[in-house]
């Protein structure tokens, strides 16, 4: 069944666990959920799977929801927005999981485990040494203690309603079976009275209505005991589409955080856009079907089909990203611009910002965080600041050395710059009127002294972008103290 075949509205969740750390893998799973929800018109949920104490870390959950709200991933339903089937956060629905717990009980499809943990290492080494795998169920105790009541003490478990090779099919990965093997009696309430995952999803995606299940690879072994749960509650199944890894570069293993992966704030921090990070996310392990690379949300609204989704893995790289920054940066306003640099730059560089710099800005960074660099120590918009000191003998060309020239040459440009009116000083202007002298002089004798004379620098913006942004008056200023640098015998 494709999602468009299906007869109810779309339904479909992210459900991370607060951890501490937002993968890219989940981010991409968190997206695709999210486009087809939106695709199809339908509902998106962001749920917090937070039954694992242990591994909680304090203030995981705005974490997420400050990761998703930067990419622009908007949830119908969340932690801030419980649902009609109340909270989305998985430890405020305790009541519903016992509920459902005491069904299964009630049902003999469920019991309180009697072994203590020795007592099942006994049973594991037992299975190591017969060198096979270790089954629960194997070692069910008896009938009457498989009915002893469960008053929450003990771990219960789900009794395998039916032991027989299990059958599924998945949106991506096509039709997929399991052998007997894979089926178990695993728990599915912990004696702290807290679910398990294996439980408690299926409760939750169920009362939430959830549809279609996109989710990881990691997660297809333990479908047998997901489906054994379905049966025993009676519960049809939702959808699956498991998404392809995320791999390194060098293809070889999924990438992880041992493989230099980030936690996905670390790119806003360093400045990277969340309409590139979205462009790379969708297109790893997705693909359109056409020659398109760069997207928009609303293009990416309209186009997802998790048909389209491949079964292999793709590569997450950095540099890739680092274009899809550039070619979004390049798509912006000016005035947009502006408005993302504003928390990367200091006082003085913001004022140091405008319809002048702005261009060069644009050419020349690949992340917002890029921008400082070029006001600070060897950035080419140093000169903007303040005329570095520099001795006259850098001015000369050399290729022709000749002071006197070099001199002649300066005056020249000087002259030309101060007869064009102030409402032709941009560069194309600028070039236009000292261009015949340059063409007729040698470009390299006129340019290399009007580059270092209006920057103090060997390397910067050609000298007529350079004289535009430090503006007529200033450009005239630093050509003077260029020639006094030439006419000074000192120098």
């Amino acid at each position: 069944m494709t999602p468009e075949s299906s007869s109810k509205p779309i339904v479909t969740r992210f459900a991370p666990s607060p951890t501490g750390f937002m993968h890219i893998g989940g981010v991409r799973t968190a997206l695709f959920a999210y486009l087809l929800a939106r695709k199809n018109k339908g509902t998106f949920i962001l749920r917090i799977e937070d039954t694992d104490k242990e591994r909680e870390v304090a203030g995981s959950v705005k974490h997420i929801q400050d990761s998703l709200s930067w990419l622009g991933i908007e949830w119908d339903f969340g932690p801030d927005k419980p649902g009609p089937f109340g909270s989305c956060i998985q430890s405020e629905r305790l009541s519903i999981y016992k509920k459902y717990a005491l069904e299964l009980v009630a049902k003999g499809l469920a019991y309180p485990d009697p072994y203590t943990a020795e007592e099942l290492a006994a049973f594991r080494a037992e299975a190591d040494m017969a060198k096979r795998p270790f089954l629960y169920r194997n070692h069910r105790p008896s009938d009457e203690l498989m009915k002893a009541p469960w008053d929450g003490t003990k771990p219960l478990r789900l009794k395998t309603p039916t032991i027989a090779r299990s059958h599924w099919h998945d949106v991506v990965r096509g039709d997929l079976q399991a052998g007997e093997e894979a089926q178990d009696d695993f728990i599915i309430m912990k004696s702290d009275g807290y679910p398990t995952y294996n439980f408690a999803h299926i409760i939750d995606d169920h009362e939430m209505g959830v549809t279609h299940i996109l989710r990881g690879e990691e997660f297809i072994s333990s479908t047998p005991k997901y489906l054994s749960l379905y049966e025993a509650l009676g519960l049809m199944p939702p959808i699956f589409a498991t998404l392809p890894p995320i791999l390194r570069d060098d293809k070889t293993k999924k990438l992880g955080k041992r493989d230099g992966a980030k936690d996905i704030l670390e790119y806003k921090a360093e400045g990277y856009l969340p309409e590139a990070m979205l462009n790379i996310l969708a297109l790893i392990g997705w693909n359109p079907g056409t020659e398109q690379e760069v997207f928009t949300m609303t293009e990416l609204k309209s186009v997802f089909d998790v048909a389209k989704v491949q079964k292999s893995g793709g590569v997450f790289n950095e540099e890739k990203l680092g274009w899809f920054n550039r070619e979004h940066i390049a798509k912006m306003s000016d005035q947009e611009l502006l408005i993302r640099l504003e928390s990367f730059l200091d006082s003085a560089q913001k004022s140091l910002v405008d319809e002048r710099t702005l261009p060069l800005i644009k050419e020349k960074i690949v992340t917002l965080g890029d921008a400082p660099k070029l006001f600070d120590g060897e950035g080419e918009l140093s000169f903007v600041k303040a005329l570095s000191d520099y001795p006259a003998s850098q001015l000369l060309w050399k290729k022709n050395p000749d002071k006197e020239i070099t001199k002649k040459h300066i005056a020249e440009i000087h002259s030309q710059l101060n007869s064009i009116s102030t409402d032709l000083f941009t560069a194309e202007g600028i070039k236009n009127a000292v261009w015949p002298y340059v063409e007729a002089n040698g470009k390299g004798d006129v340019l290399w002294p009007f580059r270092v004379a209006v920057t103090g620098k060997e390397k910067s913006p050609d000298p007529f972008v350079s004289s535009y942004i430090l503006g007529k008056d200033e450009s005239l200023k630093r050509l003077s103290v260029a020639l006094e640098k030439l006419n000074t015998p000192s120098q």
